[in-house]
């Protein structure tokens, strides 16, 4: 499926920000809680869309889906969080926060769109 494949490579995109950013916050800032549950929510997404395409069946692909969402709306929080706390300045928030509401929407679109393919 191309929306996959397009979920995938965005989703790695992101983990790479999401790498990046809390690299940058521990040698800057010397915060490491937060920053170390954004790392771990943050990368998740991405580990679950790709394992999701090695699934043993519909179910499995779509509880994969459904663990990268939770991670999502998880890592929206970390990140809200560390803006709201100054970690992070607007500058920097908003397109991450940007990019992982993108991949909120494709993943919500594409659950549904296989549920309904899958009834």
């Amino acid at each position: 499926m191309m929306a996959e494949s397009v979920l995938r490579s965005k989703s790695k995109e992101f983990s790479k920000q999401i790498v990046i950013l809390c690299r940058d916050i521990k040698q800057n800032s010397r915060e490491s809680v937060l920053t170390n549950q954004l790392l771990r929510s943050g990368t998740s997404i991405g580990a679950n869309i790709h394992e999701a395409q090695y699934a043993q069946g519909t179910k499995d692909f779509i509880s994969k889906f459904e663990i990268s969402l939770k991670e999502v709306y998880e890592t929206e929080y970390w990140l809200e969080l560390l803006f709201e706390t100054g970690y992070i300045d607007e500058e920097t928030y908003k397109p991450i926060q940007n990019n992982c509401g993108a991949i909120r929407r494709m993943l919500i679109s594409t659950i549904k769109t296989i549920k309904e393919k899958s009834k």
